[in-house]
């Protein structure tokens, strides 16, 4: 169809601003913004039926808003002013009947229902471009810092945050200490029964007073002038365990966050000394969103060592040769009694990658073990009254329970956590 014939019946269907009209053919010509295409066409439409050129004061399809283009983008300008960001995204919700004018006009005129570009699509870009410019910010249509959405009913402007990550590794150095804060089970976090302090947790809500995510998330909340932070680790070590060698990779999410300038050295720096010893963090640095991901699925193979006492003499022969039946053994487990009330009762299989241990007397040894991710070890030694198969205490026929457990290393199965292109430049 000629773009002209277009243009004149179009202009036919009623006041018409060159905004509106221009869209209509928005991809049949590159270079032009939609109001420079619109005044194009009237004005040839104008010169070659010898008619004079008009401009309507109003529009029937966007109901005047392609002129406020400039408003939606100071208003977006003034949604972000106490913010620090890099990356932005715009949208719009526009209302149905205006979206309905859209279409009417392209059947009047006998165009596809999605032909040119719609309203929608042009504000979004010339809101955004405009934003883009007066904040020195780059657009991001997939992991934006900041998002707003332009609300043509509304006629307000919604920002939403998205929020920052530090990507780390941490070592509990104390035992007794949860990856993250754990509710007082008597008062459900309250901190109160029966209108006084809960005798369970002294008034604090917490079963335990401290836990990993509260040493070392405030100084993070801080640094990002954030509202609050949620802790992920890749897995968790049992609350009486260790997490020392590697350290266990996680992200500390952070929510509304005011500023990302953010050093991660000098955070770091920060967070062991709030941590006090009792938690350490390491390779501190800004992770992609496939980072978060990773961590989040905590798909990792980890290294353990630990203290295991024996009910009956045990030789250095029977436990080498245990360890060497449990090596590269597929284990199956049922859930084990101490989580089974948070857990489904289902069964796994795990693989024990690798297995060493040295007796310390007749009744005591140390041992160690690679396995697969989601390897119930404390189980894997006692044998959990027959739930998990084989197990070190099955296979010696005495029992056997882990007295002291420490978490050497937590990596991915395929590569390591902190490869290079998940993290930031």
């Amino acid at each position: 169809m000629n773009v002209l014939d277009i243009a004149r019946d179009a202009v036919a269907t009623g006041p018409l601003c060159n905004s509106c009209l221009g869209r209509l053919v928005a991809d049949r010509s590159f270079g032009l913004g939609n109001d420079e295409r619109g005044r194009a066409l009237r004005t040839t439409v104008a010169l070659e039926d010898d008619e004079p050129y008009e401009e309507p004061d109003d529009c029937w399809v966007c109901e005047g808003e392609c002129d406020r283009i400039d408003i939606w983008a100071d208003r977006a300008v003034q949604a972000v002013s106490e913010y620090d960001f890099d990356t932005y995204q715009v949208g719009s919700r526009v209302p149905p009947m205006l979206e309905e004018n859209d279409v009417l006009l392209r059947e009047d005129v006998g165009l596809e229902e999605d032909a040119g570009e719609l309203l929608k699509s042009e504000l979004n870009r010339e809101v955004g471009k405009r934003f883009g410019h007066e904040t020195d910010t780059e657009v991001d249509f997939e992991r934006p810092d900041v998002q707003l959405l332009l609300d043509l009913g509304t006629d307000e402007v919604e920002l939403q945050v998205n929020s920052a990550f530090v990507y780390g590794r941490y070592k509990k150095l104390e035992r007794d200490i949860p990856q993250t804060k754990w509710p007082c089970n008597e008062c459900g976090g309250s901190g109160l029964k029966r209108g006084a302090d809960c005798p369970g947790c002294d008034g604090t809500g917490f079963r335990y007073p401290e836990s990993v995510e509260q040493l070392t998330a405030p100084p993070v909340v801080e640094a990002y002038e954030g509202e609050s932070a949620t802790f992920h680790g890749a897995g968790r070590e049992d609350v009486d365990a260790l997490m020392l060698g590697t350290g266990r990779p996680f992200v500390i999410e952070v929510d509304d966050p005011h500023t990302r300038e953010v050093e991660p050295a000098q955070l770091q720096e920060a967070i062991n000394d709030y941590a006090d010893g009792k938690a350490e963090v390491t390779d501190l640095a800004i992770p992609t969103h496939e980072m978060v991901e990773r961590v989040k699925e905590h798909d990792a193979s980890k290294t353990y060592r630990m203290a295991v006492e024996f009910e009956d003499a045990v030789s250095d022969e029977e436990l080498q040769d245990a360890l060497d039946d449990l090596r590269g053994a597929t284990i199956t487990q049922r859930t084990p009694q101490r989580v089974d009330h948070r857990r489904a009762d289902i069964d796994r299989t795990r693989e024990v990658y690798d297995i060493e241990g040295e007796r310390e007397d007749d009744t005591h040894a140390t041992i160690e073990l690679d396995g697969e991710g989601g390897l119930y070890v404390k189980e894997l030694v006692s044998g959990d009254e027959g739930r998990t198969n084989p197990s070190l205490a099955g296979l010696l026929d005495t029992d056997a329970v882990v007295t002291a457990l420490d978490v050497l290393a937590v990596e991915g199965e395929d590569e390591p956590f902190a490869a290079e292109e998940f993290l930031v430049e």
